[in-house]
Protein backbone atom coordinates (compact mmCIF):
# COMPACT_ATOMS: atom_id res chain seq x y z
CA UNK A 1 0.00 0.00 0.00
CA UNK A 2 0.92 3.65 -0.72
CA UNK A 3 -1.17 5.55 0.78
CA UNK A 4 -4.69 4.90 -0.78
CA UNK A 5 -3.05 3.27 -3.40
CA UNK A 6 -2.42 -0.38 -4.29
CA UNK A 7 0.83 -0.94 -6.13
CA UNK A 8 1.81 -4.63 -7.43
CA UNK A 9 5.16 -6.03 -8.73
CA UNK A 10 6.60 -8.97 -9.43
CA UNK A 11 8.54 -10.04 -6.75
CA UNK A 12 12.18 -9.40 -7.36
CA UNK A 13 14.08 -12.12 -5.18
CA UNK A 14 13.10 -15.07 -8.01
CA UNK A 15 15.53 -13.80 -10.31
CA UNK A 16 19.58 -13.35 -10.15
CA UNK A 17 21.10 -10.11 -9.12
CA UNK A 18 22.89 -8.16 -12.15
CA UNK A 19 26.42 -6.37 -11.44
CA UNK A 20 26.60 -2.91 -12.28
CA UNK A 21 29.46 -3.67 -15.55
CA UNK A 22 26.98 -6.52 -17.24
CA UNK A 23 23.78 -3.62 -16.84
CA UNK A 24 26.50 -1.55 -18.98
CA UNK A 25 26.88 -4.44 -21.31
CA UNK A 26 23.77 -4.93 -22.23
CA UNK A 27 22.93 -1.29 -22.56
CA UNK A 28 25.81 -0.90 -25.12
CA UNK A 29 24.81 -4.32 -26.96
CA UNK A 30 21.46 -2.54 -27.14
CA UNK A 31 22.54 0.48 -28.61
CA UNK A 32 24.38 -1.23 -31.16
CA UNK A 33 21.46 -3.41 -32.28
CA UNK A 34 19.33 -0.77 -32.81
CA UNK A 35 21.29 1.28 -35.03
CA UNK A 36 21.61 -1.59 -36.45
CA UNK A 37 18.07 -2.22 -37.33
CA UNK A 38 17.75 1.63 -38.30
CA UNK A 39 20.47 1.20 -40.36
CA UNK A 40 18.86 -1.78 -41.93
CA UNK A 41 15.46 -0.23 -42.14
CA UNK A 42 17.32 2.40 -44.11
CA UNK A 43 18.29 0.32 -46.60
CA UNK A 44 15.75 -1.86 -47.15
CA UNK A 45 13.59 1.75 -47.66
CA UNK A 46 16.37 2.96 -50.48
CA UNK A 47 16.17 -0.15 -52.07
CA UNK A 48 12.37 0.28 -52.27
CA UNK A 49 12.44 3.04 -53.78
CA UNK A 50 15.33 2.26 -56.47
CA UNK A 51 13.32 -0.37 -57.15
CA UNK A 52 10.24 1.45 -57.99
CA UNK A 53 12.00 4.12 -59.91
CA UNK A 54 13.41 1.06 -61.98
CA UNK A 55 9.93 -0.48 -62.36
CA UNK A 56 8.19 2.72 -63.17
CA UNK A 57 11.35 3.58 -65.81
CA UNK A 58 10.97 1.17 -68.56
CA UNK A 59 9.61 -2.56 -69.06
CA UNK A 60 11.47 -5.19 -70.51
CA UNK A 61 10.20 -4.71 -74.24
CA UNK A 62 11.17 -1.08 -74.01
CA UNK A 63 14.68 -1.33 -72.93
CA UNK A 64 15.01 -3.56 -75.20
CA UNK A 65 14.19 -1.43 -78.05
CA UNK A 66 16.09 1.27 -76.19
CA UNK A 67 19.09 -1.12 -76.77
CA UNK A 68 18.77 -1.39 -79.94
CA UNK A 69 18.79 1.91 -80.75
CA UNK A 70 21.83 2.90 -79.00
CA UNK A 71 23.39 0.12 -80.90
CA UNK A 72 22.39 1.19 -83.97
CA UNK A 73 23.91 4.48 -83.43
CA UNK A 74 26.93 3.26 -81.66
CA UNK A 75 27.54 1.34 -85.28
CA UNK A 76 27.20 4.97 -87.26
CA UNK A 77 29.17 6.47 -85.19
CA UNK A 78 31.88 3.79 -85.74
CA UNK A 79 31.50 3.59 -89.45
CA UNK A 80 31.57 7.77 -89.34
CA UNK A 81 34.72 7.55 -87.61
CA UNK A 82 36.42 4.86 -89.73
CA UNK A 83 35.28 7.00 -92.93
CA UNK A 84 37.26 9.89 -91.05
CA UNK A 85 40.14 7.78 -90.53
CA UNK A 86 40.29 6.36 -94.17
CA UNK A 87 39.73 9.50 -96.03
CA UNK A 88 42.97 10.67 -98.01
CA UNK A 89 42.19 14.71 -97.97
CA UNK A 90 43.97 15.81 -94.92
CA UNK A 91 45.05 19.51 -94.80
CA UNK A 92 48.36 19.62 -94.79
CA UNK A 93 50.29 22.10 -92.56
CA UNK A 94 51.42 24.22 -95.18
CA UNK A 95 48.05 24.49 -96.72
CA UNK A 96 46.57 25.57 -93.21
CA UNK A 97 48.98 27.91 -93.29
CA UNK A 98 48.26 29.33 -96.09
CA UNK A 99 44.30 29.70 -95.26
CA UNK A 100 45.57 31.59 -92.12
CA UNK A 101 47.58 34.15 -93.84
CA UNK A 102 45.19 34.72 -96.69
CA UNK A 103 42.52 35.00 -93.73
CA UNK A 104 44.73 37.92 -91.66
CA UNK A 105 45.31 39.61 -95.05
CA UNK A 106 41.81 40.06 -95.81
CA UNK A 107 41.08 41.00 -92.32
CA UNK A 108 44.27 43.36 -92.35
CA UNK A 109 42.05 44.55 -95.72
CA UNK A 110 38.71 45.34 -93.81
CA UNK A 111 40.35 47.10 -91.44
CA UNK A 112 41.40 49.29 -93.45
CA UNK A 113 38.90 49.93 -96.00
CA UNK A 114 36.43 50.20 -93.33
CA UNK A 115 38.73 53.03 -91.26
CA UNK A 116 38.87 54.75 -94.54
CA UNK A 117 35.08 54.87 -95.46
CA UNK A 118 34.58 55.91 -91.37
CA UNK A 119 36.90 59.12 -91.92
CA UNK A 120 35.55 59.72 -95.47
CA UNK A 121 31.71 59.54 -93.43
CA UNK A 122 33.11 61.83 -90.46
CA UNK A 123 34.69 64.22 -93.48
CA UNK A 124 31.35 64.23 -94.61
CA UNK A 125 29.67 65.13 -91.60
CA UNK A 126 31.13 67.58 -90.55
CA UNK A 127 29.45 69.98 -92.37
CA UNK A 128 26.22 68.01 -93.02
CA UNK A 129 23.25 69.57 -90.84
CA UNK A 130 21.19 66.03 -90.08
CA UNK A 131 22.71 63.19 -87.94
CA UNK A 132 25.21 60.15 -89.28
CA UNK A 133 21.88 57.84 -88.92
CA UNK A 134 20.22 59.88 -90.86
CA UNK A 135 22.84 60.46 -93.57
CA UNK A 136 23.55 56.68 -93.96
CA UNK A 137 20.08 56.36 -94.41
CA UNK A 138 19.77 58.60 -97.42
CA UNK A 139 22.60 57.70 -98.97
CA UNK A 140 22.00 53.72 -98.33
CA UNK A 141 25.54 53.06 -96.60
CA UNK A 142 24.79 49.85 -94.38
CA UNK A 143 27.37 49.50 -92.07
CA UNK A 144 29.08 46.47 -90.28
CA UNK A 145 27.06 47.02 -86.86
CA UNK A 146 23.78 47.21 -89.05
CA UNK A 147 24.12 43.36 -89.15
CA UNK A 148 25.64 42.68 -85.80
CA UNK A 149 29.24 42.05 -87.44
CA UNK A 150 32.61 42.33 -85.51
CA UNK A 151 35.81 42.62 -87.12
CA UNK A 152 37.76 39.07 -85.81
CA UNK A 153 40.88 38.96 -83.73
CA UNK A 154 44.36 38.74 -85.78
Amino acid sequence: MYGKQKIYFADQEQFDTVSDADLHVLDARIVALTAKVQALQQGCRHMEAELKELASALTTPEMQKEIQELKKECAGYTQRLKNIKAATNHVTPEEKEQVYRERQRYCKEWRKRKRMATELSDAILEGYPKSKKQFFEEVGIETDEDYNLKLPDP
